[in-house]
């Protein structure tokens, strides 16, 4: 369960402000895939931000049970000097995850070849992404958080990172940040628009999709 409690989030950019949540009150249960929609700027990545804790509201709370995944993809924690295999060690230790098994599965998975043991700062910004997801995926967590990861690479990784991340959704619940209407329709089973600082929830995945087309379009 993930519940957002008088949640309002705002900055302060060149002397204005600009609210992205305004007073959000809304319960997820736990097990489910949200699809999370909204035009650029909305404040999509800020909310995934604040449920994994990196981020702080301005007012208000997140309550949760179970463990919360970072943002899957997410590769800004990673070391630039240590090399792909250390850096999944290190983030497997944090999590207390069988550090053998999780280089093993993010070896297989990443498709890295001799780069894995190569720094992190040698890599390509697709690389990154490519390890940065293969150890999100590795590590089991009741929620994941996903921001466009599924995106990255050629079609056959794509394919692949379906795939696994469907194998980890019958255990677990996700919040699916795309611009694929496509995917979201394919991983989620609820779908939120983010518009104007207030979240809109549909149990109707057509019914969420046109009101996002709508708001495109204006």
């Amino acid at each position: 369960m993930i519940r957002l409690e008088h949640l309002t989030k705002t900055f302060v950019l060149d002397g204005k402000r600009k609210t992205v949540l305004q007073d959000v009150n809304l319960e997820f249960p736990s097990g489910i895939a949200v699809g999370l929609l909204g035009r650029n700027g909305a404040g999509k990545s800020t909310l995934l931000q604040m449920i994994a804790g990196t981020m702080d509201p301005t007012s208000g709370r997140i309550v949760s049970t179970g463990t919360i995944s970072w943002p899957v993809g997410f590769s800004g924690s990673f070391h630039p000097e240590l090399t792909g295999i250390q850096n999944t060690r290190f983030i497997g230790r944090i999590y207390g995850a069988d550090t053998d098994e999780l280089v093993a599965f993010v070896e297989d998975f990443a498709g890295l070849g001799m780069h894995f043991r190569m720094p992190l700062k040698t890599y390509s910004s697709g690389m990154r992404s490519r390890l940065a997801f293969g150890v999100s995926m590795g590590i089991p967590f009741d929620t994941y958080l996903v921001d466009e990861v599924t995106s990255v690479g050629d079609a056959s990784f794509r394919a692949k990172s379906a795939q696994v991340f469907r194998a980890r959704m019958r255990s677990a619940g996700a919040f699916v940040v795309s611009h694929s209407m496509g995917m979201i329709r394919d991983l989620c089973d609820v779908a939120v628009v983010l518009e104007n600082g207030q979240l809109y929830y549909y149990e109707d995945m057509e019914a969420a999709i046109a009101h996002h087309n709508h708001n495109m379009l204006g």
